[in-house]
């Protein structure tokens, strides 16, 4: 299979927008904050299996005076203030996470990171056909994230297995995965959805 490049004009607005870090850090933290499971649990002293019976008396033995086993202080008692599960996810504007994308894209288009390629499939799943994909591109060794048009399964079998390759359609496309990229390889058809998605 021959890798067509195309000699694409990129839009002004859309891939030389002024970049502010900031605004980047922002939206990856969202993504992240998203993404976390917050399944984490601890009990408190009312959850541990433990007798809920007074330990020994108040008063009397020289003691310090204690409840039951399942307190805090004691090794294997309940957990004070302990996570518990939670949702870490949290509203950020789309004005925001639309800007953020377009200086994403910016930065890779002003390093020369962006090559437009024509649409493409293959016949079925090959690994083998994706790496000679990304040498005829003189990717193999670089971090590389394939935008196409819409989901592709055979396409994105074949990426699978390489590690270093992230594949996504054009609505997927997203700040965190292409700031991970050292290199974006659009097709024709995804860079179209691209610019009108972020041309609104």
């Amino acid at each position: 299979m021959e890798v067509k490049k195309l000699d694409v004009q990129l839009r002004e607005d859309i891939f030389n927008v002024p970049v502010k870090k900031h605004v980047l850090w922002e939206v990856v933290k969202w993504q992240l904050a998203k993404r976390r499971a917050g399944t984490h649990s601890t009990k408190t002293r009312g959850e541990v299996a433990y007798s809920g019976r007074k330990i020994l008396p108040q008063k009397g033995t020289g003691n310090a005076r204690h409840g039951d086993r399942g307190a805090n202080i004691f090794v294997g008692g309940g957990v004070a203030h302990g996570p518990k599960p939670r949702d870490y996810s949290y509203h950020l504007n789309k004005k925001v996470r639309k800007k953020a994308l377009k200086m994403a894209l910016s930065d890779r288009a002003r390093a020369g990171a962006v090559t437009v390629v024509a649409d493409f499939t293959f016949d079925q799943p090959k690994t083998k056909k994706a790496v000679e994909f990304l040498k005829q591109l003189g990717l193999a060794d670089k971090k590389v994230l394939v935008v196409i048009p819409e989901k592709d399964e055979v396409v994105q079998k074949s990426f699978r297995n390489l590690p270093k390759v992230v594949v996504l359609p054009a609505e997927g496309l997203n700040v965190y995965d292409v700031l991970w990229a050292n290199h974006l390889v659009i097709t024709e058809g995804a860079l179209k959805k691209i610019e009108e998605r972020l041309a609104k």
